[in-house]
C-alpha cells in the first residue's frame, strides 16, 4: 500500500505507469497534473470531474476498453476471489446459460461490457441489475456504466491508497 503522499510525489511518468491499469492512460496523464491531492478522494473525484467532460462517444469508448466483467466472473479461473465471493462459481448451466444471453444482448444494445462494481452484490442481485439496465435507453446505460466504473475506481483507490502519511502507518505497525 502506498501512502497518498507517495502518490503526490512521483514523478509523472511513475504516477501515469502505477494508476494507468486502473483508469485509463490520458485520464492518468491529466490527473497526474492536478497534485498534490489531500487524499485518495481528491484523486478520485479529480478522475471522476475529468471523465464528465468527456462527450458521449469518449465515454462510450472509455467504457469499450473495460474487462468483460461478465467474461470475467464466469469464466473458469479458480482464484478469481469475485467469482467465489459473489456466488458466480456455483451456477448451475441453465443459469450460467441466462447470464450468457442477457450479456450477450447487453452488448448488442449498447456496444460495451455490462460493468457493475461487485461489492454488495451476489450472482441474483447482479443478474436483476443486467435484466434492469437493459431496459435503459443509450444515454441512461451509458451514465449508469460510468457510474459503476466510478465505484470500481474508488474501491480500488482505497485498497491501494492510504491517506495516512508514511510515519503515522510505521507507528500503527510497532
Amino acid at each position: 500500500m502506498m501512502t497518498i503522499h507517495d502518490a503526490n510525489v512521483l514523478t509523472r511518468e511513475e504516477f501515469v505507469s502505477t494508476f494507468r491499469w486502473i483508469f485509463e492512460h490520458s485520464i492518468a496523464e491529466q490527473v497526474s497534473e492536478l497534485r498534490p491531492f489531500p487524499s485518495y478522494q481528491f484523486l478520485h473525484h479529480a478522475m471522476k470531474k475529468r471523465v464528465k467532460k468527456y462527450t458521449i462517444e469518449e465515454r462510450v469508448a472509455l467504457l469499450q476498453t473495460l474487462p468483460d466483467f461478465i467474461e470475467t466472473i464466469l469464466g473458469q479461473n479458480p482464484y478469481n476471489h469475485v467469482s467465489k465471493q459473489s456466488g458466480f462459481k456455483s451456477l448451475t448451466s441453465r443459469e450460467y446459460k441466462k447470464f450468457i444471453a442477457y450479456h450477450n444482448k447487453y452488448i448488442k444494445k449498447f456496444g460495451f461490457p455490462f460493468i457493475i462494481a461487485m461489492r454488495g452484490h451476489n450472482k441474483q442481485s447482479v443478474y436483476d441489475a443486467l435484466k434492469k439496465r437493459l431496459k435503459n435507453s443509450e444515454n441512461e446505460e451509458i451514465e449508469a456504466a460510468i457510474e459503476e466504473m466510478f465505484r470500481i475506481y474508488f474501491y480500488i483507490l482505497r485498497e491501494i491508497i492510504s491517506n495516512e502519511d508514511r510515519d503515522e502507518m510505521k507507528k500503527q505497525s510497532v
